[in-house]
């Protein structure tokens, strides 16, 4: 069962994801709800930059720069957890917006229902044209997915 952890704990511990460590901060990828509308790599490209590997540096930044930028992934494919400080707050109220493609864009406190579970988010892209493969997660296979 793939789970989000619960509130006050680390983010970046779901199955399926990579994660990146550093002294104050880590991060975690998990590429297969990643949409690539490519906030990480406009808001901080020394820290994320696919021409390197490993392609999360997490000592490129501080850490809490790290994480306002994560924040900004619409999908939720980016977490982090900061070793002390502030953890990411979810938007309240919940916002859902409609890509003109179909993709539904949501920020709040969000439990996602999926074939494996009942995930805990607070940023994610769900296919809105019932094509994905990896439902309710767009994949890109579909009209909304390749509108993004």
């Amino acid at each position: 069962m793939t789970t989000t952890p619960p509130a006050g704990s680390d983010p970046t511990l779901r199955d399926g994801a990579k994660r990146y460590e550093g002294s104050d901060i880590a991060v975690s990828y998990e590429a297969r709800i990643c949409l690539h509308q490519a906030e990480c790599l406009r808001g901080l490209p020394a820290v994320f930059d696919v021409e390197h590997r490993p392609w999360i540096d997490v000592s490129a930044a501080p850490a809490e720069a790290i994480a306002e930028v994560v924040e900004r992934c619409p999908s939720g494919a980016l977490q982090y957890h900061l070793r002390a400080g502030r953890e990411e707050e979810p938007s309240q109220p919940t916002r859902l917006r409609r890509h003109a493609g179909g993709i539904l864009y949501l920020r709040g406190d969000l439990q996602i229902e999926t074939d494996a579970g009942i995930r805990r988010e607070s940023r994610v892209l769900l296919c809105g044209c019932g094509t994905s493969a990896n439902q309710p997660f767009c994949d890109h296979s579909g009209p909304c997915g390749s509108a993004a």
